[in-house]
């Protein structure tokens, strides 16, 4: 949406939209998500014959409630409150508005879901498929290139995977890993004491174990890393061009890993996280060790694994408790 043209928004918005992309430099998909939510708070004014400078909280409240009612999200409200929030309280310190009507409003609560976790089989199955040097199907020279790479991919992906569920990494904090430590590594693994040193979010430091499948793994791939790594690469984890690994080709490997393992589930690097929280807290009920592993700042983010555990268990219970099992109806 370009809100620059748009001559429906009242012009202190449009200028507040400048500033936003000027200087404060938000990203185009935000600006594009706040230029939607300013055209649906012209469109409620309009309805009512409101300027900026009258809008009131009673108003905010009831705009709120007819984009629940339109069926917009949780999410997609907080979204519109935060973009009014900002307008406001850009046009109080300008003095043209009294007050911020959007203080204390907030969007209706959502269901929080529950995170996807793989089963301890099949975190285990990943784990030893991607350790497999995948059959070259390529004829000329991509069957050569692919004969190749294979080996160091394997030792990669290997890694990758053990890294992950070994020591409940975010996929961020996996891309950032240094080869070794210096002044400026963010996260790296000490493999002499089993520990991976993590710059989570909020710049907040915490030290991981790394388990010894993890560590064997590591082992290997450093010892085939150093004979396709460019000189200077400071990277951990490198893609096929020689450069650190992205998000996207983490997500995509990992896709394509547990397809060749016949997992029955889409897998992306987030739910190794999950999973090794959740069977953490299966073994030990240890919550806040469980916490500080994962580096959340709130037991509360933490605790949506004691559900996960609990359906678990709720779900071992039905299939095997003698009076959880539904009885057929004796015919008459």
């Amino acid at each position: 949406m370009n809100a620059e043209a748009d001559t429906t928004l009242h012009p202190e918005v449009v200028r507040h939209l400048d500033h936003l992309r000027v200087q404060r430099r938000l990203a185009d998909r935000t600006l594009a998500l706040y230029g939607q939510a300013f055209q649906r708070l012209q469109a409620f004014m309009d309805r009512e014959a409101l300027n900026l400078a009258q809008v009131r909280p009673h108003h905010v409240r009831g705009w709120t409630a007819r984009l629940h009612a339109q069926g917009l999200g949780s999410r997609s409200i907080a979204i519109h409150l935060a973009a009014w929030r900002g307008l406001f309280k850009a046009l109080g310190r300008q003095g043209l508005a009294e007050l911020n009507p959007v203080d204390g409003v907030r969007a209706p609560k959502a269901a929080q879901p529950l995170p996807k976790a793989l089963s301890v089989d099949h975190a285990v199955s990943l784990a030893q498929a991607s350790a497999q040097v995948p059959p070259v199907t390529a004829t000329g020279q991509a069957r050569a290139r692919a004969e190749r790479e294979a080996p160091w991919l394997a030792a990669r992906d290997h890694a990758m995977i053990e890294l992950l569920y070994s020591s409940g990494l975010r996929s961020a904090e996996l891309i950032a890993m240094e080869v070794s430590a210096h002044s400026d590594a963010p996260c790296w693994i000490d493999l002499d004491a089993g520990e991976a040193h993590v710059l989570g979010k909020g710049h907040k430091r915490r030290l991981v174990p790394v388990g010894e499948a993890a560590l064997r793994a590591l082992r290997a791939w450093l010892a085939v890393r150093e004979e396709v790594a460019p000189p200077g690469e400071t990277a951990l984890f490198i893609g096929r061009n020689g450069q650190r690994l992205s998000a996207a080709q983490l997500r995509n490997r990992l896709k394509q890993l547990a397809t060749q393992a016949g997992l029955p589930t889409h897998v992306h690097p987030h739910m190794l996280r999950h999973s090794f929280a959740s069977h953490l807290l299966q073994s030990s009920s240890d919550l806040r060790g469980v916490q500080e592993l994962l580096g959340h700042a709130h037991i509360s983010t933490t605790q949506v694994y004691t559900r996960l555990d609990f359906q678990h268990l709720a779900q071992a219970y039905d299939a095997a408790h003698p009076r959880a099992r539904r009885r057929s109806k004796p015919s008459e």
